[in-house]
């Protein structure tokens, strides 16, 4: 009780006009850091940190955490129109968000990524409200072994539970986990993959990527096609999104499965990438429409919105309850933090406890006042869809262009940025999933670290992987997951065999 005392005391600071001032702004400047390829939530917020310094600590942490919520409601804008992430965590949203913008839907696509984004933080948010300490402690029991099998059951998904080819998928995932041990090796210093070419010393940026496989490569396609944009004669009324309402509650059981496996791996932390890509992968493997993913389903828009909000949100708890950044965003925050004189950890609570309810308390209405500003807008982002695609084209390239500069400022992104939209174009032409090898981008190193710190510890003994109950655990759903063709195809076979005899 004590605590909802606090957080009615947080309310009554965040509700100040001055702050609510500060929580539009935030949200505003978050969608337009969202829409556009390149910038990112964490480099959004740190680039604006710098006028946060004059306000107070609760003041600034207002207009950084709507900035932040804006950038994951954005991140979905230009997903479904374009086919264009603007967030890592958005790669999953385009595989059926745009094909239904194609068909005429963008109205309902985008409806329900905003709507599906509010209730993933949601959960995530009121998670950190009641179980923060408890969910902070369990925290702490991820080591390096118990994140690399957090990374090997995100693979294993999908090549176990996806429907696509197993061998066209790993085959993508392969390229993936070369393109991502390109640069300096972390651990020993070696330079791997780089053929002396010093812009590869830091490796191949995902950004980077993922404009050019998706941006540039729907570009190439759409253009062999005719330069005919297949959404522009959509027309958007608002009950449009009256509508999408009354049609979500069918997708309850989606719609927890994610919050579930998008809290878990904003927690852990494994990120709202991983979370988004298996949310996708395993609402794809149970869906009675699952056959359908991938043609413009608006089950396979709701799974990743919900789990990357929610792990995006959620990653927020280890910072201020550990110290312990769970997402690079929280990173940049938990330096804000510390910039203003507070020590994010369990003391934050007891000796800080009015700024955190009033941050707590921030999630709750920047949520909601994020949910408003981008559903008043969904007419607005709809309409882009009547300029005629020869128009349109040239213009998405150019700030596909600028967006892979900005990462590093450097011309040769531009370049490699186009030649990742040829292997997209080619990946599409020849059907193989872009999906995987987008994961394997994002997670192999981060997966190659996990494991070779977890077998330098254990001196060489794969026992680690199994060494404990949570570990051993999660690795044994990997390799169901892995092997679930042939375990279904053998349960098949038990079952028709039981039948027979009956």
């Amino acid at each position: 009780m004590e605590e909802i005392g606090h957080l009615f005391q947080g309310f009554q600071t965040v509700l100040e006009p001055y702050n609510i001032l500060l929580m539009a702004i935030g949200v505003l400047l978050g969608v337009i850091i969202g829409v556009l390829p390149g910038l990112g939530g964490a480099n959004g917020v740190a680039i604006l940190l710098p006028l946060t310094f004059s306000m107070s600590p609760t003041s600034a942490i207002i207009m950084l955490t709507c900035i932040y919520w804006g950038a994951l409601f954005g991140g979905a804008i230009t997903s479904v129109l374009f086919n264009i992430p603007g967030e890592p965590w958005s790669v999953a949203t385009t595989f059926d968000g745009y094909p239904m913008a194609r068909k005429g839907q963008a109205a309902e696509a985008l409806t329900a990524a905003f709507t599906s984004s509010f209730i993933g933080a949601l959960f995530a948010v009121i998670i950190i409200t009641l179980v923060a300490p408890q969910v902070a402690r369990f925290a702490l029991a991820f080591g390096p072994a118990e994140k690399f099998a957090v990374y090997f059951l995100a693979f294993c998904s999908f090549v176990g539970l996806s429907k696509e080819p197993p061998f066209k998928t790993i085959a993508a995932m392969m390229i993936g986990f070369a393109l991502a041990s390109i640069g300096l090796d972390m651990m020993t210093g070696q330079l791997r993959l780089t053929f002396g070419y010093t812009p590869l010393l830091s490796g191949v940026n995902f950004l980077i990527a993922v404009i050019g496989l998706f941006g540039i490569g729907e570009i190439l396609l759409t253009m062999e096609e005719g330069l005919q944009f297949k959404g522009s004669a959509a027309r958007i009324r608002a009950r449009v999104v009256w509508q999408t309402w009354l049609e979500m509650p069918k997708y309850w059981a989606t719609i927890i499965r994610s919050c579930f496996i998008g809290s878990w791996m904003g927690i852990t932390p494994a990120g709202a990438t991983p979370a988004s890509f298996m949310s996708y992968g395993i609402a794809k493997r149970i869906s009675k429409r699952g056959k359908h993913f991938g043609t413009g389903e608006v089950e396979g828009v709701i799974a990743p919105e919900v789990a990357n909000n929610a792990a995006g949100t959620s990653a927020l708890l280890p910072m201020l309850a550990l110290g312990v950044p769970g997402s690079p965003t929280a990173a940049v925050l938990l330096g804000g933090l510390m910039i203003w004189g507070l020590q994010p950890g369990p003391m934050l609570f007891i000796e800080q406890k009015e700024f955190v309810w009033s941050l707590i308390a921030s999630m709750y209405l920047g949520n909601l006042a994020g949910l408003i500003i981008v559903l008043t807008c969904v007419p607005l982002f709809a309409a882009i869809l009547r300029i005629p695609f020869s128009i349109i084209a040239p213009v998405i390239l150019v700030f596909c262009a600028i967006g892979a500069y900005s990462v590093n400022n450097s011309t040769f992104d531009v370049m490699l940025m186009m030649g990742f939209g040829v292997i997209g174009y080619l990946m599409k032409k020849c059907n193989y999933p872009m999906a995987p090898l987008v994961l394997a981008i994002v997670l192999g190193d981060k997966a190659e670290e996990s494991f070779r710190q977890s077998i330098l510890g254990s001196q060489g003994s794969l026992g680690v992987f199994f060494s404990n109950g949570l570990v051993g655990t999660i690795m044994t759903l990997g390799l169901i997951a892995a092997f679930w063709p042939l375990i279904s195809r053998g349960l098949d076979v038990l079952r028709r065999g039981v039948a027979a005899r009956a």
